[in-house]
């Protein structure tokens, strides 16, 4: 079984660290984990640490350095505009894209979203995407943790200029006659990928992105949920990258 990873702000300059707070928590009092168990500690930015616990609190853990690491930022990065669904849709697919590998996900308030994140609610629903990034992340054991866009979500025109921008910029739709997996990708810069809510995108939008420069693309015969449409295609993307069975 691979060691657990712990979040931290920074990773500690010496060769000690008392893992505290939620983290020191969750690993002593949840995972019950001990004395002379290894461990990963990571920023979220790339940085890694493999530590081993020397004691262990009630809510803390005492942990010595061992090794340290540091991963690259991925690049090409790949970037899911995700339509906002209702209920615990969108925080399915933030999971699930977490532990696929995507690098930034943003919130796009289409013109079919049934959910609408408007003043304070818009912030929290924002912040639970966020949270729910990092806990995948965790579990993954990946040392980048994905980045949520939008403030705290992005219109259709926002969304347009992002796939200007990009290196490449693709928009899953059911008609759609070039699929995605012979679809041209570059070898640096920006993937985007356009997700749609549970109604689907409406023309005038499919018309904006693709006067942006984006391309319509389709993953297959059948038609998948918004929370699992773009897991679909971050696989056929990574694979194609090389991120999948490069190692």
């Amino acid at each position: 079984m691979s060691r657990p990873l712990f979040l931290v702000d920074a990773l500690p300059e010496g060769d000690e660290l008392l893992l505290d707070g939620p983290e020191g928590r969750h690993a002593a009092t949840v995972q019950r984990i001990g004395a002379g168990e290894e461990l990963l500690l990571a920023d979220g930015r790339g940085g890694t640490a493999a530590a081993v616990v020397t004691a262990a609190g009630r809510n803390a853990l005492t942990v010595t350095i061992r090794s340290r690491a540091y991963e690259p930022p991925p690049d090409p990065r790949l970037v899911v505009v995700q339509g906002i669904a209702k209920g615990d849709r969108g925080e399915l697919a933030v999971q699930a894209m977490t532990e696929v590998g995507v690098d930034e996900i943003v919130p796009w308030a289409a013109a079919r979203s049934v959910a609408r994140w408007r003043a304070e609610r818009g912030g929290k629903a924002r912040d639970r995407w966020v949270a729910t990034a990092r806990e995948a992340a965790k579990q993954s054991r990946r040392a980048w943790c994905p980045a949520v866009g939008g403030d705290p979500d992005e219109s259709t025109t926002a969304v347009a200029g992002r796939l200007g921008r990009a290196a490449a910029a693709f928009v899953l739709h059911e008609e759609a006659a070039a699929p995605l997996a012979t679809a041209t990708l570059p070898a640096r810069g920006d993937v985007v990928l356009v997700v749609g809510p549970e109604g689907g995108i409406a023309p005038e939008e499919i018309a904006a992105f693709e006067k942006a420069g984006a391309t319509a693309v389709r993953l297959g015969p059948t038609v998948l949920r918004t929370s699992t449409a773009g897991v679909a295609a971050l696989a056929v993307l990574s694979a194609r990258l090389g991120r999948w069975g490069s190692t």
